[in-house]
């Protein structure tokens, strides 16, 4: 018999073992532990089995008259006004908007495709792949990068397992194998066996000497997929080496950079844009600078700013007209941070619409989450619900004013979206666009209901309702559509199943933003989170839980690395790597606490760095 779900979504989570065992009410943290899956659910606790509360209370409260006149306490979130006003992102302009640039950057592109395809060297060939790449100008010569790699490199030297005349370079072999991974290449782990000790088994002392070899060595590693010890222990030995490296002095600055900014975060959970930003700086200062690839990155990132800055105005625009920001003061007004998810997870001036829309919908999920969590009553929240789920205009006659406009702005948005799809690919996508409103809303008031009753789910109910409440299922149904063409019907049936891909890269956003802002959110008076709720199962410190959900973090890596490379997979590349790049937005947006919900820190310095401040073109 299938296993009841508490998830609004009828998918399922593989059965999972006692996730740790513990000792005098503190959880160990071993390197290896079984994993809760994101692909089946199980049983959740009976309804009689109800575990103690967290005391969880609103910042403050307001009162408002409801559409029935009653008088309603409502929690606030006491969230700040946005620092991004209408008036300033309108006044944005950009000198590098002209036919001037477009001339200067077609000429560069000519000489840099020259540069590729003259380089013989294979070592010398990965070097410039791979800064071509870092430089974030790679999406100009994708066919060009995937024709050297699989004939001078792939099927030169390591095609069947054969490792080639580099064998005994680390860092050749660490390069090779990151870049033919990334591309989709099933090169073996075991390929690094010829680097470890066969007595002691494991990797030589001697090659610490080699922090170049071995920082690539730490990048490679975080492509493995599960089951692969051997990159495993290249992680490990890796990290461990790179901090003693940087806590000696030395003279390499540029080197003690690198390896600083790689143990901060693996440049495979990197966002490509910002990446770039950093990277173009470090790349400047390097002795062996290419003064045709600088300046080719330099003005390519200030061409494709411009475009962004137009996309930009255009989404404020749209804001400012539906006016959610003013007449629903309790919700976050974070258009600007709605904007950096999108351009996020699709930089590429090609992917104007997808940005468009993404900002769009990810504007109103973070309204009608605030609708759920901070301001709805729980009358309220089931009509809302019910309206969405039946998708009836006249259903918002039961509904009070605040709700009344943001179904409406919904439903107009997701009619407008689909109305495209139609008549640019022949698809009326309605059904899908309304299912995954319907689930991310049953999500929500599934929470909503824990909170009211007062009621703390265990780790595993949590889990299996909260990967749907993230909303990544959503954002990514809708970038489906917005980029796919011509649309096939398996990927349809996966879609609407919410395949592997969509569940990987939900559970990793989810796990991120409540390792981010759980504190922040339990103060105001939100459910218990992922961490609250395994220490409240096994009885662990908040240390051991935060523990234990990175260790999560990098176990869904491994299974987002094998689904990658799957090879059977009805998604095109585009629609992959955007869901990875959602992963890897969260993993930015919550690194240092709530990017989204607090603008003024981090995510400030990321805006003015990616959308306000061209680069000084030398």
């Amino acid at each position: 018999m299938a296993p009841r779900l508490l998830s609004p979504a009828t998918h399922y989570v593989e059965s999972y073992q006692p996730l740790l065992s513990y000792q005098k009410s503190r959880v160990l943290v071993p390197s290896k532990m079984p994993m809760i899956s994101a692909y089946h659910l199980v049983t959740s606790r009976t309804s009689g089995s109800v575990p103690r509360a967290f005391k969880c209370k609103a910042t403050s409260s307001e009162k408002i008259s409801s559409h029935s006149d009653i008088n309603v306490v409502r929690r606030s979130a006491n969230y700040h006004p946005p620092i991004w006003h209408y008036d300033y992102i309108q006044s944005l302009r950009s000198e590098y908007a002209g036919e001037s640039c477009t001339r200067r950057i077609e000429k560069l592109k000519v000489e840099v495709r020259t540069m590729l395809h003259k380089v013989v060297d294979p070592l010398q060939q990965l070097e410039l792949i791979d800064i071509i790449q870092r430089l974030g100008i790679s999406y100009h010569f994708e066919s060009d990068i995937r024709t050297i790699l699989e004939s001078s490199i792939y099927n030169a030297n390591y095609q069947g397992g054969y490792m080639g005349k580099k064998a005994d370079n680390l860092y050749a072999t660490a390069l090779a194998f990151r870049l033919l991974r990334q591309h989709g290449y099933s090169l073996p782990q075991e390929i690094f066996n010829h680097f470890k000790n066969n007595e002691l088994g494991c990797f030589e002392q001697s090659l610490c000497d080699d922090i170049k070899g071995i920082l690539c060595l730490y990048e490679a590693s975080f492509l493995l997929i599960e089951g692969e010890s051997v990159l495993e222990e290249a992680r490990d030995f890796a990290t461990k080496t790179l901090k003693e490296f940087i806590m000696k002095p030395n003279t390499d600055q540029n080197l003690s950079a690198m390896v600083s900014h790689a143990l901060e975060l693996p440049l495979h959970w990197r966002i490509q844009r910002l990446e770039a930003r950093w990277y173009i700086d470090a790349y400047r200062s390097r002795k062996d600078m290419n003064p045709i690839l600088l300046e080719f990155a330099e003005l390519d990132f200030n061409m494709v700013q411009a475009v962004h800055q137009k996309d930009l105005k255009q989404m404020s625009r749209w804001w400012n007209s539906t006016s959610l920001g003013e007449n629903l003061s309790f919700a976050r007004d974070r258009l600007m941070e709605c904007f950096l998810w999108a351009v996020g997870v699709s930089f590429q001036p090609g992917f104007g619409y997808n940005r468009r829309m993404l900002t769009k919908f990810i504007s109103l999920i973070t309204v009608i989450d605030d609708v759920y969590d901070v301001y709805g009553t729980l009358d309220e929240l089931e009509l809302f619900t019910d309206a969405v789920e039946r998708w009836d205009v006249n259903a918002i006659e039961q509904l009070p004013y605040y709700m009344q406009i943001c179904f409406l702005c919904l439903h107009n948005s997701v009619n407008e979206m689909a109305f495209d799809t139609l008549k640019e690919k022949g698809l009326n996508n309605v059904r899908y666009l309304k299912k995954a409103w319907a689930d991310l809303c049953k999500s929500y008031l599934l929470e909503a209901k824990w909170y009211y009753n007062k009621y703390t789910p265990s780790f595993q109910e949590y889990i299996e309702n909260a990967w749907v409440s993230i909303s990544a299922p959503a954002i990514l149904v809708h970038v489906y559509f917005a980029i796919t063409n011509p649309i096939k019907k398996e990927a349809l049936d996966c879609l609407e199943e919410y395949s592997n891909i969509i569940r990987c890269s939900a559970m990793i956003l989810r796990l991120a933003d409540d390792l981010g802002t759980s504190k922040d959110e339990l103060e105001r008076g939100d459910v218990p989170k992922s961490i609250q709720c395994y220490m409240n199962d096994f009885g662990a410190s908040e240390e051991d839980a935060r523990e234990y959900i990175k260790f999560l973090i990098g176990t869904m890596w491994k299974k987002f690395n094998k689904e990658r490379t799957a090879g059977n997979s009805p998604f095109s590349e585009a629609f992959i790597e955007i869901a990875m790049n959602l992963a890897r937005m969260a993993q930015y947006m919550y690194q240092h606490g709530d990017g989204h919900g607090v603008e003024d820190r981090e995510t400030k310095n990321r805006v003015l760095a990616l959308f306000i401040h061209p680069i000084t073109v030398h």
